[in-house]
């Protein structure tokens, strides 16, 4: 308790504070632009911390990856456009609002959700990280092929009414995942001759092209409309103060979502794109009413980026106590330590206790500086949208194609973005949504890589079945994962028992 107070002392140093303020607010420019992701934030400013202290430069990069967390929900909500793949599921009712004039709602909600699950992850971090980072380590080939499955398996929930177009959505996404190099063997699979998708498809290029380039075609070009969305946004004060009145009364749905995202977060690798995803699964799922999700809800966009904003401190469970990255912008956040001679593991607990403590200190800290943040830039955010669509339309085709670009420095991805867009619209008209097909994209490569290593493993070992099925972990994933599969069957029955009586 008396490193964590001293930590907290540490953190509301004036000029500390100032930097977790200013990382927050770069880690919201970083998440919110398409293609600069938190990854790539904490990359470039790691450098900036070699002058500063230990304590203020980790304090600054808490700031970064709390603040990118909720970044990514701003285009989500304003433009159908995931700022990071761990905001798709925010796209879902988040635009939804925004074409009501409910934007201002969509965002506050986002930034609350946000603060909530960080909030309920940096508890977890503080008083049960060794506990939680050795159970990590149980997360072995089977483990991870069947969260792969459970993951594939909410493709039900994201179907639009036709479960057959949500599969056959999916496994357009599975072949895609399989472009470029297998992650077992090293072949090279449906390239077509160009070298440069060896790498495979990126994520990002993916989401601008199925979820943003559609909306600008049908929305703005195909209707010539004056304005983005369909209705004018008209921020109001008042609706800071409604929307976190009415997530307060909600729970269940937050502590879910958050303790969803937690989990995910300590599985190395997992990522906040799966978390968020099941998360939003789980509340449609347990909702009373769940027919509201899709069409414009804060529960959807809550349930969302609390899970999100989870997995950031939770992927910093297994890399405090063991040194292994649960996350990508965690592996940057252990270069930063090792640069600064800090070891992970018992050391980093107690030689170094007083820097350690401010850090996670800082992550608590940053999730309430989102709350203000967000909220109150809500105000100006939302007003983006009203900007008319002959200025807004150009402006988002060349961020889009900017991002696309970004990420590896190749004219091929542009054109990639492109294609997918041109898909993305015809599918729309075909009532095809493209959610399955990036579900597919994110997970074609966990189900295939856990699938093989654990046929090798289990073949060493003497049984394939018994390896991949009957460990504690692989057994529980299994029973999710036909529980989600039968779940929508017994809720259509239940509805329509409802309804006929």
């Amino acid at each position: 308790m008396d490193a964590i107070l001293h930590g907290l002392l540490t953190v509301f140093i004036p000029t500390n504070f100032l930097f977790l303020f200013l990382g927050v607010f770069m880690g919201i420019v970083f998440g919110s632009l398409p293609g600069l992701t938190a990854t790539m934030g904490l990359a470039l400013l790691v450098p900036f911390t070699f002058t500063m202290s230990p304590a203020a430069g980790l304090i600054m990069l808490a700031g970064i990856y709390v603040g990118a967390m909720y970044g990514d929900a701003i285009p989500a909500v304003l433009i159908n456009t995931p700022g990071t793949p761990a905001a798709i599921a925010t796209t879902f009712d988040g635009f939804p609002l925004t074409q009501k004039g409910m934007a201002q709602h969509g965002l506050v909600a986002a930034a609350f959700a946000s603060s909530c699950g960080s909030l309920v992850a940096n508890g977890v971090l503080i008083t049960a990280a060794p506990p939680l980072a050795a159970f990590s380590l149980k997360f072995g080939p089977p483990e991870y092929f069947w969260l792969g499955v459970f993951g594939l398996t909410i493709i039900a929930s994201l179907s639009s009414g036709s479960m057959v177009k949500g599969f056959l959505a999916g496994t357009v996404g599975l072949i895609l995942s399989a472009v470029g190099m297998a992650p077992i063997g090293g072949d090279v699979r449906l390239t077509f001759g160009f070298p440069e998708l060896q790498a495979g498809i990126e994520l990002i290029v993916a989401l601008i092209g199925f979820f943003c380039l559609p909306e600008i075609l049908s929305s703005v070009i195909g209707k010539r409309r004056a304005a983005y969305s369909d209705k004018p946004v008209t921020p109001k004060l008042a609706v800071i103060g409604e929307v976190i009145v009415s997530l307060i009364k909600k729970p269940v749905l937050m502590l879910r979502s958050s303790a969803i995202g937690t989990i995910i977060g300590f599985a190395p690798g997992a990522g906040g794109n799966i978390a968020s995803m099941v998360s939003y699964n789980e509340a449609v799922r347990w909702d009373p009413n769940p027919e509201e999700y899709g069409k414009g809800t804060i529960k959807g966009v809550a349930a969302s980026e609390a899970a999100n904003s989870a997995m950031a401190p939770g992927s910093l469970i297994p890399l405090l106590t063991l040194g292994i990255p649960g996350s990508p912008p965690a592996a940057v956040i252990l270069g930063a330590l090792m640069l600064h001679g800090m070891r992970p593991g018992v050391e980093l607990f107690t030689s170094y206790a007083e820097v350690t403590y401010a850090f996670i200190m800082a992550l608590l800290v940053a999730a309430f500086l989102v709350t203000f943040i967000g909220s109150f830039g809500s105000y100006v955010f939302a007003q983006i949208i009203n900007i008319p669509s002959r200025f807004l339309a150009p402006g988002i085709i060349f961020m889009t194609v900017l991002g696309s670009f970004a990420i590896r420095n190749n004219i091929l991805d542009v054109w990639i973005m492109f294609v997918f867009g041109i898909v993305g619209f015809i599918s729309n008209k075909l009532k095809f949504h493209p959610a399955p097909i990036v579900l597919g994209l994110i997970l074609g490569p966990f189900v295939e890589e856990g699938l093989v290593k654990s046929m090798l493993a289990g073949q060493a070992s003497g049984s394939i079945i018994s390896y991949m099925v009957l460990r504690p972990i692989s057994m529980v994933l299994i029973a999710m994962s036909l529980l989600s599969v039968f779940w929508p069957f017994y809720a259509d029955w239940k509805a329509k028992r409802k309804k006929s009586q």
